[in-house]
């Protein structure tokens, strides 16, 4: 007589089956060979073109994420040496080469290099610094690395399908988020910011006469939220999957051409390659595959699957959270930014602003006009002028500032004006809110003023102007 299986620990089996199935660990492999190069190319770039001086030893103050301002930052030979092992350990990555401790640290310092000053935040940093964070758990060094080559007995063929599975989900979260940010009014209905950006680009060969036309940047605007809200299920599906992928070259290669957007297309294009069957890189080298599969798993797996499960059950719905935090905030997050990063939110808006601080003196009644250039880099100036919360940390400290060289307890106010991607500029920040006595935090921040519900000025780009301006230099 057999004993008849309930529906649920048969669901429970199949879902243990489909997860832990053998894929190939030739996938998994590859993405931790460029990913390491891809870093190590970054790094170097960043040394050889003089952007650590730029981005981060010339700053007389540094923006921190809230919670975060411990963070050091490092003076100049040191903060070299930070990014010289970067390229060290993107070197390793690649080569596997003492996996494990160096997938941790490259985790480590990738991270503290993003928490240094917020003003270089950008969506491709932080997935890389996701993928490092996941590789610290995935035994991408178990096949073509120097580990295999010192250690034999790490040799493994195969990976649970899992793990395939886990990878797919966090570069399908980038694209998914990325398009429905673009489900918006100022995106879909006036083409903006993209019109902004094209017709700024009018001098590039051949297409740069079209880059004006507001058609294209229409066509522009919704094939890149087309593109983005539904490459995940093109790639998904194998057969459609290597046409898929042309146009994923296409798009990033596109968006490379057009705007300086740094290493985003090329870190995009290699974590697109999850999708494919992880034999990939076999088939490529023309190569197969004769070892046996790890054996199926068994009807009851063990404590640690079921923890590595939960554990990437909460990884997972951290990331869905993640971006839609901000609608507990309400209103247009393009305004007010809080809830902004971490969102995939990419190449969203244009926003340009204007500060000038007022401090006085409550005791005397003096005032003084503070710009924020005595206290930031042009690019912070440009960065922390649209978002609010750095707006009050630079308040905080001028009001600090102050108070160090002997005028005591100052109220601090903001003039600050922003665009919204074209818009005219209007009053961003309640001007009669002292922002020294405010702190940062979750809570919204009652202080910001609505934003503006007027659609885009339909601007024209200046052309020519520009070319009198070209015939007259």
């Amino acid at each position: 007589m057999t004993e008849e299986v309930s529906p649920g620990r048969q669901g429970a089996s199949r879902l243990w089956a489909w997860l832990l199935a053998p894929h190939d660990i030739a996938g998994l492999v590859a993405l931790r060979v460029l990913l390491g190069a891809l870093i190590a190319v970054s790094s170097a770039r960043f040394l050889a073109y003089g952007w650590v001086d730029e981005l981060f030893v010339k700053q007389r103050f540094h923006f921190t994420y809230w919670g975060m301002g411990w963070v050091p930052a490092l003076p100049a030979p040191w903060m070299h040496a930070v990014f010289g092992v970067l390229g060290v350990l993107g070197l390793c990555l690649a080569l596997g080469l003492f996996y494990r401790p160096v997938v941790a640290l490259l985790f480590i310092t990738f991270a503290y290099v993003q928490f240094v000053d917020v003003t270089n935040y950008l969506n491709h940093y932080y997935l890389v610094n996701l993928l490092l964070g996941l590789l610290c758990f995935l035994p991408a060094h178990r096949a073509f690395s120097l580990d295999v080559w010192r250690n034999p007995a790490l040799r493994q063929e195969q990976v649970p399908a899992a793990y395939t599975y886990l990878l797919r989900f966090q570069v399908g979260v980038v694209y998914v988020y990325a398009g429905l940010a673009k489900l918006t009014p100022d995106w879909l209905l006036h083409a903006q910011p993209l019109h902004i950006w094209l017709s700024a680009r009018t001098g590039l060969p051949l297409v740069g006469p079209l880059l004006d036309e507001r058609w294209v940047a229409y066509a522009a605007a919704w094939s890149g939220f087309l593109f983005d809200t539904t490459i995940v299920a093109f790639l998904l599906v194998r057969r459609l999957r290597p046409f898929a992928y042309v146009v994923v070259l296409g798009f990033h290669a596109a968006t490379s051409a057009l705007f300086p957007i740094g290493m985003f297309p090329a870190i995009m294009v290699t974590a697109a390659l999850v999708f494919f069957e992880p034999s990939w890189p076999r088939r490529l080298l023309g190569r197969r595959d004769e070892r046996p599969a790890l054996p199926g798993p068994r009807a009851v797996p063990g404590w640690k699957a079921h923890v590595a499960l939960g554990a990437a059950g909460v990884y997972g719905l951290l990331q869905l959270v993640m971006p839609l935090r901000t609608h507990l905030y309400g209103g247009n997050v393009l305004w007010h930014e809080q809830g902004m990063r971490f969102s995939w939110r990419v190449m969203a808006r244009e926003k340009n602003g204007s500060v000038t601080f007022m401090v006085r003196d409550p005791r005397t009644g003096r005032e003084w006009h503070v710009p924020p250039g005595q206290y930031l880099t042009r690019l912070q100036e440009r960065e922390m002028s649209v978002q609010p919360d750095l707006i009050l940390q630079l308040a905080r400290h001028i009001a600090r500032d102050f108070e160090a060289k002997g005028h005591g307890a100052v109220e601090v106010r903001a003039d600050a004006r922003v665009s919204l991607n074209g818009r005219p500029a209007e009053i961003f920040l309640d001007p009669e809110v002292d922002l020294a006595r405010e702190e940062d935090g979750l809570a919204p921040k009652r202080w910001i003023r609505p934003a503006p519900e007027a659609p885009p000025v339909r601007l024209r780009p200046a052309r020519s102007v520009v070319a009198r301006a070209g015939d007259a230099s």
